[in-house]
């Protein structure tokens, strides 16, 4: 990193800044994502400019997201890097990515986007980027280590879940490296994990409407410890679930991603009927957002 980007600068907890200061790791990180000229990158997240600087380096330009407008400012005026990059002073979760798809002389070319995300909101940031998925190539974030293990885990295990059922429905993930609190200034309190996100070219068993996908996955580990049978009662029946092959006896750890799509694609085809009164929409409305906080 540029020790003179450092300067004066106090990480800022309200954007979940930790800034990376080791460079083997750097090194690493920018040798897994493997920038080249003529690709088409996007930093979330640039900061003081640790991963910026390695990737310019070798990619020449790229372009990058940051909300803090003290590092966009800084980034602006850095005595090298500036000419090299496109700024967007925004915040990543309204971005409209594909807005960068057309090069200068016209042509698309797939987003490889990258960076080191703010933990508390990387669960929100990685759903608004898969809307995206269609015109990305891959994906590299550092991540809370924990978060990367529940995107990767598979069903029968405790961190299985909506992260991970929605993610590698959308995409091949690939833990790549884990990084100690050790590597950041500030030192964060928990610890990292490097992961590469490919989006699937085609989906082999594809759901009819992602949205009802999201929605059973919301239902079923909003509470995680019951069982589908009672997970599911305001979308689906017990004979319902039987029809489909389902066990009601099951937790929502215990179901494939396939059973999931089976679930999504039935109520899509037998929506369920307007019955709730509104003081059990509102609570509906609170568990499905406990769900996503949990995540």
């Amino acid at each position: 990193m540029n020790s003179k980007m450092h300067l004066g600068h106090q990480a800022k907890k309200r954007f979940g800044q930790n800034f990376l200061h080791n460079d083997a790791i750097i090194s690493d990180i920018v040798d897994a994502i493997n920038p080249e000229v003529g690709e088409n990158l996007v930093e979330i997240g640039p900061g003081l400019g640790a991963l910026t600087e390695p990737v310019a380096e070798r990619a020449k330009k790229l372009s990058v997201v940051e909300l803090d407008r003290d590092l966009a400012h800084r980034l602006r005026h850095h005595p090298f890097l500036a000419p090299q990059l496109t700024i967007y002073e925004t915040d990543a979760l309204n971005f409209d990515f594909s807005q960068l798809l057309t090069q200068q002389d016209g042509s698309e070319r797939p987003l490889r986007i990258f960076g080191n995300l703010p933990y508390n909101i990387s669960t929100p940031l990685i759903f608004h980027l898969l809307t995206f998925k269609d015109k990305v190539k891959d994906m590299h974030f550092m991540l809370q280590k924990e978060v990367v293990e529940r995107m990767a885990s598979g069903p029968n295990c405790k961190a299985y879940g909506r992260l991970s059922i929605m993610t590698q429905y959308q995409c091949e993930v690939i833990p790549v490296m884990e990084i100690g609190p050790e590597a950041f200034n500030p030192a964060p309190k928990v610890d990292s994990a490097i992961v590469r996100l490919i989006p699937h070219k085609t989906i082999k068993n594809p759901v009819k409407d992602i949205n009802a996908l999201n929605t059973v996955c919301l239902a079923a580990f909003n509470q995680r410890r019951k069982t589908i049978r009672n997970g599911f009662k305001k979308l689906i029946s017990v004979e319902q679930l039987a029809s489909l092959n389902i066990d009601a006896n099951l937790r929502p750890e215990n179901l494939t991603i396939d059973d999931y799509i089976t679930l999504a694609n039935f109520i899509v085809d037998n929506p369920v009927e307007e019955t709730e009164q509104p003081s059990d929409k509102k609570q509906s409305r609170r568990a499905m957002k406990r769900a996503q906080q949990q995540e």
